[in-house]
């Protein structure tokens, strides 16, 4: 665990610079860096636990999609205990992602709306499926040309000619 913390908080010749752990970017984070490394495992483990579990209720689309979409609210918000919620949410609302974030948010209320206010299970698995691909499209605008490959890919598969 020391090593991992040194690595992560960039301790690995014995200069001592500030990690994005170390640094909270908007100042409201008293926890320690290992703190909050505990934070986010216990937080992404709540998560992943509440997804799996979603699985076993599948049968059950409102229950279904009340764990499964708290299971994504924490999976997603643990990575705020490494780099802070100011950080986390400059992230998820800079240009190339606002789109991405704001569609996968609206399809979380509009899971938990269908699942709790509406209870009909068809809307609901259709807004879980909605919530699915719009968490993979907002989590494809962390990594590089992701989304064009995909785009592209997409546009080979389905493009037929007439």
């Amino acid at each position: 665990m020391r090593k991992l913390k040194q690595f992560i908080a960039g301790d690995e010749d014995g200069d001592r610079g500030e990690s994005f752990l170390e640094e909270d970017s908007d100042g409201s984070c008293s926890l320690t860096a290992t703190q909050r490394m505990y934070a986010f495992a216990a937080c992404l483990a709540a998560g992943l636990a509440f997804m799996f579990l979603s699985l076993i209720v599948f049968v059950k689309p409102i229950k279904f999609a009340l764990l499964f979409t708290f299971g994504n609210i924490f999976a997603v918000g643990s990575t705020a205990f490494l780099i802070g919620t100011g950080q986390q949410l400059t992230m998820m609302f800079d240009s190339t992602r606002v789109y991405a974030t704001s569609i996968y948010l609206g399809f979380v209320v509009v899971s938990l709306i269908c699942a709790l206010l509406i209870h009909n299970k068809i809307l609901t698995l259709i807004a879980i499926l909605c919530e699915i691909c719009a968490l993979i499209w907002y989590s494809l605008s962390y990594i590089p040309f992701a989304r064009t490959m995909v785009s592209n890919l997409m546009v080979r598969v389905f493009d037929t000619e007439l």
